[in-house]
């Protein structure tokens, strides 16, 4: 179950959601009438929704989706109603009911909201962070030791990507000598997932990466 956020944050984490890249605070100021700051920015930095950096001459802050983020916003699209504030408005009921069959598409055609308002390839926005940034902190979130093993069951759901494309960097990253894929060796141990998780190289099916660096 999601942890249910107020009306305004969910309003933020939302329009960070339908832009899909960093957004400054006087943008979000004239999408959402209001800035993620004080204690509403922290809250969600440290829950690690969103990630908040100071940019630009006036070192204003600028606030983007973390991977948790966008997992964070698909778990809150089958909450079934948003959060309890005293006056509920109809217009948000409303709008979980849409948000609820965009859930229900995205389980049917097997998509992440990434894909649907990320930015397109080749676009001028700029994605949350490019495949392969994407790749390493999933890995440093899963990891429990330096150049440990994760199993890319546990990593691949944390990308919100392809799985073609997460295979091409890993492949990339393989032929630099930059991670380390290896198979499991009890394949009686391998479930339907770890399985359809594997990137074959060689041949071979692997399961597990450990990054060199």
């Amino acid at each position: 179950m999601t942890d249910r956020l107020g009306h305004r944050l969910t309003a933020a984490m939302f329009t960070l959601m339908v832009l899909g890249r960093e957004v400054s605070n006087q943008e979000l100021a004239e999408v959402t009438g209001f800035t993620l700051t004080g204690t509403e920015r922290t809250g969600l930095n440290k829950l690690g929704y969103v990630d908040s950096d100071r940019s630009g001459p006036r070192r204003s802050y600028v606030h983007v989706l973390s991977d948790s983020g966008w997992a964070w916003c698909e778990n809150e699209l089958a909450a079934g109603g948003p959060p309890p504030q005293r006056g509920q408005s109809p217009l948000a009921t409303a709008l979980y009911v849409i948000l609820g069959g965009l859930g229900e598409y995205l389980q049917r055609e097997n998509k992440r909201l990434y894909q649907i308002f990320g930015p397109a390839p080749g676009s001028n926005g700029k994605p949350p962070a490019d495949l392969e940034d994407r790749v390493r902190a999933a890995y440093r979130e899963l990891v429990k030791e330096p150049r440990g093993w994760v199993g890319l069951v546990d990593l691949r759901p944390k990308l919100g990507a392809p799985a073609a494309e997460v295979d091409a960097v890993l492949k990339e990253l393989s032929r630099a000598g930059k991670v380390h894929l290896v198979p499991e060796d009890n394949r009686k141990a391998l479930t339907a997932a770890d399985q359809e998780a594997a990137i074959r190289i060689g041949g071979e099916d692997n399961h597990f990466v450990s990054f060199e660096t």
